[in-house]
């Protein structure tokens, strides 16, 4: 077997030691390394790299010098990642990366995983920083990608004992992927089917899996906790997915209410965008999300709140806030070029959305579903029906109109 290729980012002016001794690491379990240096601003020390800091800013059309006095730390970055992402491009399609490590501080770890992102599901991605603690936010670090991301424990500044052992398990982690791991995914087939879920909607989309299954589709569902919805339609952009059941639409409430799951402007335009076939249901659309009960902003105690585990509690929006929704729902399906329905429950949007729950609202929910009706494309079709979202005559009706969808889109 051939010894598979490992490419190595990091600043070699304030992490050379630590990368040349990870790079021997590498090299003693099998495979070569290839070190690419990110630093901007002093020489290499203790590490020759393979791909040098002016290759990696001519990759982006650039000088080192240019990025020097760039202006601001922030800005010679910025410039500085548009190299190193077309430089693990390039040497990905040269068929000389089987997989990429990371050690870093803030700015090189964060050099390392914008490369990370524009690289194939599939390809090993491991990623060393003391960044990778505490309560930092990791949308940063790992994107909508496959990512590994590994606290250092220490800092990453000398070789001692704690260095040597994160050090070595990383490497080791990286090599075995490579080596042994599935390698990068390629088209997932021509039936392959995005569904979004949330714990609220469990039930119906398990049925409408299932469904999906027996009749020779492969449905792949995605988390939509303000990750899952956007790396599906990554996912769909790439080719690799070709229609979608977007069940769950908590992504556009949290993006309203500026909850913890909010997206950008493109989640719900991508697959209308593409002329995919698609299915939208307003599951989860009740609610947007916040931390711990005990970290619950004052301005939302007084609302109907849920209970959902130690760290999350669901807020519920209220019916101005479900109209503002709709607004956005219908102006993101609006200009789909593809086969689309949109298929609505009447009776709630989620498990604790029914009578006598928690988040149940019906004058919300009617003025989500009303602005839908006046808002959405006339030709765009929008059914209203007597059902909980939940209810397995609904799981089966949406699985029925995708797959009728889907038939239109092949005979298109």
């Amino acid at each position: 077997m051939t010894a598979p290729q490992i490419v190595i980012i990091g600043t070699l002016d304030t992490k050379g030691p630590e990368i040349e001794y990870t790079a021997r690491v590498v090299e003693r379990l099998g495979a070569r390394s290839i070190v690419v240096d990110s630093g901007i601003l002093g020489e290499p020390d203790g590490c020759v790299p393979d791909v040098t800091r002016a290759e990696v800013a001519a990759a982006a059309g650039y000088r080192i010098d240019d990025l020097r006095n760039a202006g601001s730390r922030g800005a010679a970055v910025e410039r500085m990642l548009e190299g190193v992402r077309a430089v693990c491009l390039r040497l990905l399609d040269e068929g000389r990366l089987d997989g990429v490590l990371c050690l870093g501080g803030a700015e090189g770890a964060i050099l390392g995983a914008a490369a990370m992102h524009v690289l194939p599901v599939g390809i090993p991605k491991v990623l060393v920083s003391p960044s990778a603690s505490g309560r930092r936010p990791f949308a940063d670090f790992v994107g909508l990608n496959d990512m590994v991301v590994m606290h250092s424990v220490v800092d990453i500044l000398g070789l001692n004992p704690i260095a040597r052992s994160v050090f070595e398990n990383a490497a080791a982690a990286v090599v075995g992927m490579a080596r042994d791991g599935s390698g990068r995914l390629g088209s997932l087939g021509e039936n392959t089917v995005g569904l979004t879920m949330l714990g609220q909607t469990t039930p119906a989309v398990m049925r409408i899996r299932t469904l999906l299954e027996e009749t020779g589709h492969d449905p792949v569902v995605f988390h939509a906790n303000g990750v899952g919805g956007p790396a599906m339609e990554s996912l769909a952009r790439a080719g690799s997915i070709a229609g979608v059941i977007d069940y769950t639409l908590s992504e556009l409430a949290n993006t309203v209410m500026d909850g913890i799951h909010t997206t950008g402007p493109e989640r719900l335009t991508v697959a209308g965008e593409l002329g995919l076939p698609q299915v939208v249901v307003p599951g989860c659309a009740d609610f947007f999300n916040q931390g711990a009960p005990g970290t619950l902003p004052e301005r939302y105690r007084s609302r109907k709140c849920y209970y959902h585990n130690p760290v999350a509690t669901l807020v519920r929006l209220a019916p101005e806030e479900m109209v503002e929704l709709g607004r956005m729902i219908a102006a993101r399906l609006n200009p789909a070029k593809g086969p689309i329905a949109v298929v609505a429950p009447t009776r709630g949007f989620s498990l604790a959305d029914v009578p006598g729950g928690a988040l149940w609202d019906p004058e919300a929910d009617a003025a989500l579903l009303d602005t839908l009706a006046a808002e959405l494309r006339p030709d765009i079709p929008f059914e209203r029906v007597e059902t909980h979202i939940n209810d397995p005559e609904f799981a089966d009706l949406v699985a029925e109109r995708y797959l009728a969808l889907a038939v239109r889109a092949e005979e298109a």
